[in-house]
């Protein structure tokens, strides 16, 4: 399971100077005016987490894998987006395949970087572009309405789905944001959100980009984003994606240094992940042995067999058992052979939940 996150904001912001800093490489280009990025760049970035290294250092094995996230740099989205505005239509379109957004925010002050408005002001920021993100979903469930209006005529299931769209656009025509939207899982709007793919729908972390002096403590600019931000219990995570570019190429060693040195104890993109894993309900399970030791991502709450069907689909039709050590058991027992002499080596069916750093071994037959 690949988690897709959009990174959208106003025209420079910073999208692209983060985007190359999330992708430990510049291949998005980052320049002082807006529209340099057309088409969304895409790539897939390792999710950091200590406990591969700490299951390496027992198994020796030939490789290690790490968990996965697929960020997706979309161009500045301005007022008019949802009308075609700055090629608004075509950007638009590609946030709907993400599972989330970072929304990056601009929260410093530089005379020498341009604002398509013409001042730093992060909360008419946000509402710019959550308004255009809004009346895109709305003329797409007005669309649906169109065609679910000629369908209704023998079709009960349609006609739910009408009566559903039709509360989803008046809420919508207020300005609130489909993830808002309190009838979302009745009947006909749980289908209605599954076949549009409301841009709104998706879970949003703000991505407050700050200059190196207020990675420390906040700026006046930070904090009215979170005052905003608070009462709609929204996710805001401060990162200067010029100290993260900074950070591109450096051992572990000198970028605990460098951000030392700026006061921050994490880099901006372990916060960013950590966040989108939260927000989407995900959890890592691993697997380990002399060849390879790998990070699998599922959603919490997952049963075994589902589980093992991110290895292989094979693996959950046929499954037999999953076996299985906890994280801290495995670590604190030097592996498997520890586990089993200890006995926290366990043996679990197909009702098994799986937790978060469960160490696992599928046993099937097809």
């Amino acid at each position: 399971m690949a988690l897709g996150i959009g990174i959208v904001g106003l025209p420079n912001v910073g999208k692209s100077t983060l985007f190359n800093a999330l992708t430990r490489a510049q291949n998005a280009e980052a320049a002082n005016y807006p529209f340099c990025t057309i088409e969304p760049n895409k790539a897939i970035v390792p999710v950091p987490d200590a406990r591969l290294a700490e299951l390496a250092r027992i198994v020796s094995p030939e490789r290690v894998v790490a968990a996965t996230v697929e960020f997706v740099d979309i161009a500045g989205l301005v007022r008019g987006a949802s009308t075609g505005e700055g090629l608004g239509n075509q950007f638009l379109g590609h946030i709907r395949e993400t599972a989330a957004i970072v929304h990056v925010v601009r929260c410093f002050d530089d005379p020498n970087v341009i604002h398509v408005d013409g001042s730093v002001d992060p909360v008419r920021d946000v509402e710019v572009i959550e308004t255009e993100l809004v009346l895109a979903d709305l003329q797409a469930v007005e669309n649906r309405i169109e065609r679910l209006g000629r369908k209704a005529r023998g079709d009960k299931d349609a006609v739910v789905q009408l009566e559903a769209a039709k509360r989803l656009v008046a809420h919508l025509s207020d300005g609130k944001p489909a993830i808002a939207f309190p009838d979302r899982g009745a009947p006909g709007a749980a289908e209605l959100f599954a076949e549009v793919g409301l841009i709104t729908s998706k879970p949003v972390i703000y991505c407050a980009n700050v200059d190196e002096g207020a990675l420390a403590d906040d700026n006046a600019h930070v904090a009215a984003l979170r005052a905003w931000a608070a009462p709609r219990k929204a996710h805001v995570v401060k990162i200067s994606a010029k100290v993260e570019a900074e950070l591109v190429g450096l051992e572990e060693n000198e970028r605990a240094e460098l951000l030392a040195a700026y006061g921050a104890t994490e880099s901006g993109i372990e916060q960013v992940i950590r966040e989108g894993y939260a927000i989407l309900g995900l959890v890592s399970y691993f697997t380990a042995g002399e060849k390879e030791v790998r990070a699998w991502t599922i959603e919490r709450g997952w049963k075994a067999p589902r589980a093992a069907s991110v290895i292989h689909t094979d693996f959950e039709k046929g499954f037999i058992r999953a076996e299985v050590m906890s994280f801290a058991d495995y670590v604190a027992h030097r592996g498997e052979a520890g586990c089993r002499s200890a006995g926290v080596f366990r043996v679990e069916g197909k009702d098994y939940v799986v937790a978060d750093g469960d160490v696992m071994h599928f046993r099937f037959n097809v």
